[in-house]
């Protein structure tokens, strides 16, 4: 079952996982709510949030720079969005209730946790976008420096799009713990711009040949990179986008750099 809305059964039986957690009206009125106070103390830019399927099961990816970001990234998709969160936060009861209300859920970081993973092909079975940082947790140095092939496996797995997402200005933000930047002069207003980029499948490969799960996270880790500043890609500074690859294959043109 996909996009229907229904129970599923590869998690716990028969499990609605949007009950309880915020949907319709609600969610509407409390976004609305948040976006205000954003654009009054983060100059909160939010760019592209016509590209987010407006239905359907959707795998959300984005670069991870700030604690607040699930909630950033939240408060700009015109839907909801339910997040794998460290399972820490879980045994803080307000933080829990909070999360658990906007439809995270917990995932242990330190291992293959199966639990999460069943729970998350579950969220895309019932039509729900998931939301997943490859990174696993924020950047010191608010660039991408390792990514987890988790989004890769789930991507190569489920029939869904998959929506990058580009944050930048987070890392300026205050109660990022010992991540927090303190380089330069405070920013009491910092602009924090969330982009959300087009939605894309994994290329086809030829018949009997499967992309790996490597490859696939490093697809779709540098279309995120393609949409950001050059100082956030990190390890993807170099990376050409999979889009104009994609694009110089189809038209027959040849790579100049393997020319010369």
């Amino acid at each position: 079952m996909s996009g229907n809305g229904k129970a599923s059964r590869g998690f716990d039986g028969d499990v609605d996982l949007r009950k309880g957690t915020l949907q319709g009206i609600w969610f509407r009125g409390v976004r609305r709510i948040l976006l205000g106070l954003c654009h009054l103390l983060l100059r909160f830019e939010i760019t592209g949030a016509e590209n987010v399927p407006r239905e359907g099961g959707a795998i959300v990816v984005g670069n991870h720079l700030h604690n607040v970001d699930p909630v950033l990234v939240c408060i700009a998709c015109p839907r909801p969005i339910h997040y794998m969160a460290k399972s820490d936060l879980f045994s803080i009861p307000v933080i829990s209730w909070a999360i658990s209300t906007a439809g995270a859920f917990p995932v242990e970081r330190d291992r293959i946790d199966r639990r999460a993973l069943r729970r998350a092909q579950a969220t895309l079975e019932q039509g729900i976008a998931l939301g997943i940082f490859p990174e696993g947790t924020r950047s010191r140095s608010h660039h991408i420096e390792q990514v987890h092939e988790g989004v890769g496996m789930f991507a190569l797995r489920a029939d869904a799009p998959i929506v990058p997402v580009a944050i930048t200005g987070s890392e300026f933000l205050p109660l990022n713990g010992a991540k927090t930047d303190r380089s330069g002069p405070r920013k009491w207003r910092p602009r924090v711009a969330i982009t959300f980029g087009e939605p894309f499948t994994l290329p086809r490969t030829e018949p009997g040949v499967r992309m790996s799960v490597t490859e696939a996270t490093d697809y779709i880790m540098r279309r995120v990179a393609a949409m950001l500043p050059e100082q956030y890609r990190g390890i993807y500074a170099s990376s050409p986008s999979p889009a104009s690859e994609s694009t110089k294959a189809s038209s027959g043109m040849p790579d100049k750099s393997s020319s010369s």
